[in-house]
């Protein structure tokens, strides 16, 4: 069975993949899925595809899967990845605003000094 990507749903869609398969100040990876799924409708299947690419058989029909699940946002990076943060905005606020306090030049002088004569 052959694995195409679905027609695009209106002519919006299609112009925005064919746009972002040939942008060069777009994200990378988003670039790359919009070519997986241009060339995918040129009539190119998944192993020319990898081969043209450079990824394996297996990443292709994954994204060309999710384009047909999803649409266009099904080529965006899922968010939530990565490592959670270990403290909140408002605790990384308040360090910084403490190290800002602590590294006053009026601070370091006088610290200095009173290191000298002590």
């Amino acid at each position: 069975m052959v694995l195409r990507a679905r027609l695009s749903r209106d002519e919006n869609e299609e112009r925005v993949v064919r746009r972002l398969s040939r942008a060069r100040k777009a994200p990378r990876d988003l670039v790359l899925r919009a070519r997986m799924v241009d060339l995918n409708w040129s009539g190119q299947r998944v192993p020319v595809i990898a081969d043209e690419l450079r990824r394996s058989a297996k990443t292709v029909r994954r994204w060309l899967h999710r384009f047909n699940r999803v649409g266009l946002d099904g080529l965006e990076d899922l968010g939530g990845q990565g490592r959670k943060r270990r403290i909140t905005e408002a605790q990384r606020s308040r360090i910084i605003g403490l190290v800002k306090v602590a590294s006053r030049p009026a601070d370091c002088a006088g610290r200095r000094r009173a290191g000298r004569d002590g």
